[in-house]
């Protein structure tokens, strides 16, 4: 399985931003974007693995990372967690 995955990143208390990704082994992932050992997240102070989806091969995953990555892509993931986004006060 290969997994896409949305986090959303805060840099003090400026505006979140959404980092959208792909990988075979999501929670590996996950645990090297807290470990700052990403390049693109690592200045983030607060990281959170809000979305994900599996795909069965990777042309899969990277197809759709690069819908997701388009203002449509970003506008689904919007819309798909918007009650967590609410509850939990994120906009």
């Amino acid at each position: 399985m290969f997994f896409v995955y949305v986090l959303i990143c805060f840099k003090n208390n400026s505006k979140s931003v959404l980092y959208i990704g792909f990988t075979k082994n999501l929670k590996k992932r996950f645990q090297k974007h807290l470990a700052k050992q990403i390049q693109t997240t690592k200045k983030f102070d607060k990281i959170e693995l809000i979305y994900f989806e599996a795909c069965l091969n990777s042309t899969d995953a990277r197809k759709r990372e690069n819908q997701l990555k388009t203002g449509f892509g970003r506008g689904y993931i919007k819309k798909r967690i918007a009650g967590y986004l609410e509850a939990s006060g994120y906009s």
